[in-house]
């Protein structure tokens, strides 16, 4: 069974789980809860600042922020970077204790926290390699309507999609505060 990355590199998917036979996304309640609920929040945090761009800048700064292509934690506690920070999570993840806090609400904010401190990776750090897969060849994902979504892990992952287009929950992404 193969799996994809979709919209961001990072979670990935048993192909299985969220394709039909003819390779188009299957309907949301018919994937995996926890398929289903990483694939709403896709919804909301694609394109999104990086999170150690957003620490550096700040909120008045967002336009310096590069968007992230990486998505690593748990949805609603994941941290989001770019490929120039990539391997600084990496470098946290692996050599600095971030995997103590893998599955844990707390995996944002120890990431945020070694950052903000000065954390960054040495010199010419590999991130992750990943098989790139041309994003053409995926069909397009399921639509969430952007004023819609589940700010709760738990009510996401009960959402059909009728239930995620007629909630009327904000999909806004809050992003902590900055130490400026």
């Amino acid at each position: 069974m193969a799996k994809i990355s979709i919209g961001m590199l990072g979670w990935r998917f048993d192909e299985a789980d969220i394709l039909d036979e003819d390779g188009e996304f299957l309907p949301l309640e018919e994937m995996p809860p926890e398929d289903r609920t990483r694939i709403v929040r896709l919804g909301s945090i694609t394109n999104a600042p990086c999170h150690a761009c957003w620490l550096i800048h700040g909120d008045a700064n967002l336009d310096d922020c590069n968007a992230s292509q990486y998505v690593y934690g748990e949805p609603f506690a994941e941290v989001l970077v770019c490929e120039e920070h990539e391997p600084d999570f990496v470098y946290w993840y692996r050599r600095c204790g971030g995997d103590a806090y893998r599955g844990t609400d707390e995996f944002q904010d120890a990431f945020h926290e070694w950052f903000l401190d000065g954390g960054r990776a040495p010199e010419g750090y590999e991130g992750m390699e990943y098989v790139e897969t041309d994003p053409r060849d995926l069909p397009p994902p399921p639509t969430v309507d952007d004023d819609a979504q589940a700010d709760d892990p738990a009510e996401a992952e009960a959402l059909t999609d009728t239930d995620i287009v007629d909630s009327g929950v904000d999909f806004g992404s809050e992003y902590p505060r900055s130490r400026d």
